[in-house]
Order: C-alpha cells, then structure tokens, then sequence
C-alpha cells in the first residue's frame, strides 16, 4: 500500500481501493441531508466507510466526508500501517541524542539526519490549486458547504486549513477553524482565543493592520491532519506533516496574498481578516454534543478564489460521539504520547475518553515513584499548551490500563478519599466549555487514583490487588479446552 499521498485525490482512490470509500450517486441535498447520512455511518461500528457524494444539489463538486472515519483510515492518512506506527516514529526522533563515537552508530546517524533533510516544504512556481483563478466572479453559493443541523446559524466550511503569519517572525500557521458563511465573499473566522490563528490576529489589531489569510480546503491527507494537531505554538505543521509524508509538502504563492499554500490543494480561498470588523457567529453544533452559543468573531472577506478544474470539497461533521474527529483525537492522542512523556517522564500510558471530547478529560497512568507524584503530573499537564485546557485529569498507577475504561473506574472509584485526592485549581479553559461560568476561564479537578503511601497521609498499610497465581493459571490453561465452557 502506498505509503504517502501528494494530494487527497490519490488518497480518494487508495480508499476506494482498499475498500473504504462507497460513492454516493443519488441526488442529496448538501442542507441537513449529507449530514444525517454521514451520522449515520459514523455511528457504525468501526466509523463506517469514507463517503463521496458525486451529485450535490445546487452544485458541480463532490463532497468527500468520514474520509478520516476509522483507525484504519487514519493510519493510511498520515502514510502507516497502523497509528502506533506513527507514534514509533516519532519516538525514534525523540531519542537521538548527541553524536554518536562510534562509526556504525555516526552511519546511524546521518542516516536519520538525511532523511530528515527531506521533510520541509518545498517552493513551485505553478500548482494544480491554481488550474483556475476567480478574482471576480466567485461565489461562496457554488461551493457545496454543509449546514450541519437544524439550530445551526447557516452553512459552515468545516474543515478549512487556515493559513496565517505571525507578523513579529513571519513563522507560518495552519489551523482548523470553522468558518460561518454570511454571504458570497464574507464568512466568520471562530479562532478560539488561544489559538495560534488568533494570537497573529491580535497582535495585527494592536498595530491596527488587517491580515492577510488563505484558506485551504481540501489538501492531501497527512497536511489536513497536521492543519488538526496542536503543535508547539510557531513550529510549522508543513513541516510535520512533511515528517509524516517522508516528503517535503510542495508550496506555491497566492495569488493575491504574501502566503504559501500547498500545491496539490483542491480549493483556496484568499484573503483578509480586519481584527476590528466582527460579527455574530453561530450557532453551530459542535463536538460537544450541543450547540455553541452566538458569539463575536472576526470576519473573513475573501478577494480571490483557486482552485482545480475539477474540485473536490473535503468537509467534516462534528456533533455527539463518536464521529469522525473520534478518529483524528484518538491518533493525536497515539502519536504525541511520546512527546508527552519526553517532557513528563513519568507517563506510562494516556487516554483521552471519547466522551470527554478531546479537552474535558484525561486519564494518565503513571511509574510512581515519590510522594504527591501524582499532583505533580496534573499541574504538568496543565501547563502545557491546549492540554491546559483539560478540565478533569485522572491519574492512575502504571498497572491500570488506561485504555479499559472499566479498569479505570475500578481504582479511582476504590481508592480516591475525595477530601483528600481531589484538588481544584483554575485557569484558562476551551472556549467551546459550556460550563465554565465565563468565556475562556474556569475551574479544573485533578483526582489521585494511585495507591497511597504513609508520607501522602496514608496511615494503614494498602491492600494488595487480588491476582491469581503463576502455576495455577499454567495449570488451568492446560485443562481450559477440556473444560468447554464458553
């Protein structure tokens, strides 16, 4: 199976190839209907298969939703066998360290440093994303942009990479922010504060200058997950995403604005956003299983359109899990484990429960080894990037597997005394947090699950796990068939 894909056209048929895609003939309107259909699927088993929609009311384009809708999908996406693949990677480049003495180890070496030489973005001076160029013309209406639900504010492109500069470093941005259509060249731009795409926007509005920004829709696989992955702020995801490729992305100029886009994108929207210039945005339900509420957001004016000859929209339905984003979560989750615990040594596994949708909650196992261990994990974790968002950090001892949800419930149901295990600080949360009493800011549990030692207060001695022993487990395994029990 081939191991990358230079856009999503060549992914699009490796998916069919592979069994994973069913093209949808039948008329469908891109109005609630592809997003009741696509409901549907996702709630399979599994994710469901990919779904391309070849014939979208009020539209020429196909629409390619649940294209990242299983963990078999995913590891194809970013160019694996499967997503613990990806994550081996990535820990491999963790641990060089320093030059090797000897010889074998320098050929070692060079030979992971050559490879890494292959991985940034690479200029072109023509692209597929320009074939057309509309600078008068374009109509946002051509394009088969979803309204997802019922209570939604109207259509929202869902799955657009937006490209941003930080305008003190020139540094590239590339975001997932959902953008509400207003009309034929205006949307919202719901960069939630924290956000690297906002941070840019804010400092433009302190020097009052409006930004230039350009939208991608639809690029090849590894680049649309690497737009989803939060990244240290200013480390470039066309360069991840060039890591997960084993290529360098291929870039080319817009046309109207000072930014690089990928090549092989499908659709590019250019343009600007006034800092100054905001409107409602909203409803919209979102992955949280509810509607957001109408908020204030900048918004987007688009002055010039590329795009192939023959697009195809990619777009995504966030709502209650599992969807989708389940998916792309779950392979975050994988791959920057390593990452996780090359700055928290400690951590032995991590589970972001699909019901905590990505930001509420996460549980940590850890190798305990000092008194408090576990308090020390949680304010860690809350000190870094978007996991300070985490309302409810769960930390367990490295016998629990963190993945078994039941397992997890049995230690910290067992052994938490609540005056003493849960700790609450406050601090910067999701702006998607409904519950927080204000925008932005709210309070987070850390609970201890792990065994308690006397210097944590603990003042009998704590009781051992049942298990059963070695040689009579050996033993009944010799007679288990015998038995017939099933």
């Amino acid at each position: 199976m081939k191991k990358s894909f230079k856009n999503l056209r060549e992914f699009v048929s490796a998916l069919e190839t592979a069994g994973e895609l069913v093209r949808i003939s039948k008329e469908v309107d891109a109005e609630l209907e592809i997003s009741e259909i696509t409901d549907r699927v996702s709630k399979m088993p599994g994710g469901g298969k990919a779904l391309l929609f070849e014939r979208v009311r009020h539209s020429k384009m196909p629409v390619l939703i649940n294209a990242f809708g299983s963990y078999r999908r995913m590891a194809m996406a970013i160019g694996c066998g499967t997503i613990d693949e990806a994550a081996g990677k990535i820990r491999k480049l963790l641990e060089i360290q320093g030059v090797p003495k000897t010889f074998s180890g320098k050929a070692r070496l060079l030979g992971q440093l050559v490879d890494l030489s292959k991985i940034p973005p690479k200029m072109v001076s023509s692209a597929a994303c320009q074939e057309i160029v509309l600078k008068d013309g374009f109509k946002l209406s051509d394009l088969p942009i979803l309204k997802c639900w019922p209570k939604d504010g109207g259509r929202f492109i869902t799955f657009p990479l937006v490209c941003t500069k930080d305008p003190d470093t020139g540094a590239r941005n590339m975001g997932v922010y959902r953008m509400h259509v207003y009309d034929d060249k205006t949307t919202g731009m719901h960069w939630q504060t924290q956000k690297d795409g906002a941070v840019h926007s804010e400092k433009m509005r302190r020097r009052g200058c409006r930004m230039e920004v350009a939208v991608v829709i639809g690029a090849d696989p590894a680049t649309a997950f690497s737009g989803v992955v939060p990244l240290p702020y200013g480390m470039d995801e066309l360069l991840f995403s060039g890591f997960l490729r084993g290529e360098g992305v291929k870039l080319v100029r817009c046309k109207s604005v000072d930014i690089e886009v990928p090549a092989e994108s499908e659709i590019v929207l250019e343009g600007f956003v006034d800092p100054g210039d905001l409107r409602e945005e909203g409803p919209f339900g979102d992955h949280t299983g509810v509607y957001t509420p109408v908020e204030f957001f900048p918004v987007f004016h688009i002055q010039c359109v590329t795009m192939r000859k023959d697009p195809i929209y990619l777009t995504t339905l966030v709502g209650k899990p599992p969807m989708e984003d389940t998916y792309m979560g779950k392979a975050i989750e994988k791959t920057f484990l390593p990452i996780l615990q090359k700055q928290i040594p400690e951590i032995v596994d991590m589970n972001f429960p699909i019901e905590g949708t990505f930001n509420n909650a996460v549980i940590i196992s850890i190798d305990k080894n000092y008194p408090f261990q576990a308090r020390k994990v949680a304010h860690a974790v809350w000190g870094l990037g978007q996991l300070s968002f985490t309302k409810v950090v769960v930390i367990v001892d490295k016998s629990v597997d963190v993945q078994d949800l039941a397992a997890v419930a049995l230690a910290a149901f067992n052994n938490i005394d609540p005056k003493r295990d849960l700790f609450f600080v406050e601090g910067v949360v999701d702006t998607l947090n409904h519950a927080s009493p204000q925008r932005d800011f709210g309070s987070k549990v850390g609970m201890d699950a792990t065994a308690k030692w006397k210097e944590e207060g603990y003042a009998r001695t704590w009781p051992e796990e049942i298990e059963m022993d070695v040689t009579t487990k050996k033993k009944v395994d010799g007679i288990w068939k015998e038995l017939g029990i099933k």
